[in-house]
């Protein structure tokens, strides 16, 4: 059985005032779930936006347990590491492959 964990997590940007800004703040964000975490993550909404930004995550897992816990990571990681941002909404879930 595989086991695919999402997260999909809603950001509101502080310190960004262009579009540009706002591209760099996700880059960064981004990068870190991918290399910390070895996830998959990408911006998956609200792209014309400069303040917000969607965010979708996922792992891949033989243990649903673990997969959950890594995506809840990122969300943590998002929370603790970066002031510049805001977790407006954040939803988990797990999805059983077989």
């Amino acid at each position: 059985m595989m086991y695919v964990a999402t997260a999909h997590i809603t950001l509101r940007l502080f310190d960004s005032a262009s579009l540009k800004d706002k591209r760099q703040v996700i880059r960064s964000i981004l990068a870190r779930a991918r290399n910390q975490f070895e996830v998959a993550a990408a911006e998956v909404g609200s792209q014309d936006m400069w303040n917000l930004a969607t965010l979708g995550i996922a792992c891949v897992s033989g243990d649903s347990g673990h997969a959950l816990k890594v995506v809840e990571g990122v969300i943590q990681a998002i929370e603790t590491s970066r002031p510049d941002v805001e977790i407006t909404q954040a939803s988990t879930d797990v999805i059983a492959i077989e």
